[in-house]
């Protein structure tokens, strides 16, 4: 699939305006900072994720870029406000673009790191998934809630899948409920659970500051390799996923959500009942 120039990050000097990014020693760590949007994933963010990625990788002395959320939530993925705007042409490249960040997760030179302390719902599941380590805390929460709107979690399967397996990624995706973190662990969408994850990380470091860039780049190549997820596996997701936020569904729901700031099913309730009185 030929990937289509991410817009553009925050120039040099200027401040991220959707994260933060601070360097501690080896590690850059990136905050998703916009809790009142319930850290969702928009244009701006996917650009500026794209950005902190380059910033790691041009930087010799940095190992890891950690990934966290803020405000108790870490991601909730699509941001249905943007999505309803955007119209077809706008969708396909956001979707584009999503999965060209989550195929970077894998293959950069970098390990990515993604410390979940709080809820994670949607395309969030596909940028912990995506990453070669997750550590959680209790207080995670996992879910894949698109099929309530009339959607499906085309761009986010193929890494969920890679991790859980087949039928754990389809129950997650069929059941729509949240997991705890705890299951998560159990399923494999988590790599540790912990109530202290700095600490984690202090012992995950020690190991990965003692490899090689290029080996960290090749044993990420080789295990791509040997994986479902292609070109064409991206292409198909891509255009299933333009193909579904274009159903009269879709469409609906989402415009439902964004409108009455109710969920579909609920309004729908509140129309029925006003009409009785």
């Amino acid at each position: 699939m030929d990937t289509a120039t991410p817009p553009a990050g925050p120039p040099p000097g200027r401040p991220y305006l959707a994260l933060r990014v601070t360097r501690e020693s080896a590690v850059l760590r990136v905050t998703l900072a916009r809790p009142e949007r319930q850290n969702s994933i928009d244009g701006t963010v996917l650009a500026e994720l794209g950005h902190a990625l380059d910033e790691a990788e041009a930087d010799p002395a940095c190992v890891a870029m950690v990934l966290e959320g803020s405000g108790g939530v870490f991601c909730t993925g699509l941001d249905f406000g943007e999505a309803a705007a955007g119209g077809p042409t706008g969708e396909a490249a956001g979707g584009e673009a999503f999965i060209a960040l989550m195929r970077r997760f894998t293959t950069a030179p970098v390990v990515v790191i993604s410390c979940v302390d709080g809820r994670v719902a949607g395309g969030g599941v596909g940028l912990a998934a995506a990453s070669d380590f997750v550590l959680a805390t209790e207080r995670g929460s996992f879910a894949l809630p698109e099929a309530l709107w009339g959607l499906l979690p085309c761009c986010v399967l193929p890494f969920v899948i890679r991790r859980t397996g087949l039928q754990k990624a389809y129950t997650m995706a069929l059941g729509t409920l949240p997991m705890t973190a705890a299951e998560a662990e159990r399923w494999g969408l988590v790599d540790e659970l912990t109530d202290r994850p700095d600490e984690a990380l202090r012992r995950l470091l020690v190991r990965l500051t003692r490899i090689d860039p290029v080996t960290v780049a090749e044993l990420k190549r080789y295990v791509r390799s040997m994986w479902f997820t292609t070109e064409q596996t991206e292409e198909f997701a891509l255009r299933e996923f333009t193909r579904v936020m274009a159903s009269p569904v879709a469409r609906q729901r989402i415009e439902s959500l964004t409108t009455n700031r109710g969920l579909p099913w609920e309004t729908s309730a509140q129309a029925g009942r006003s009409q009785h009185r």
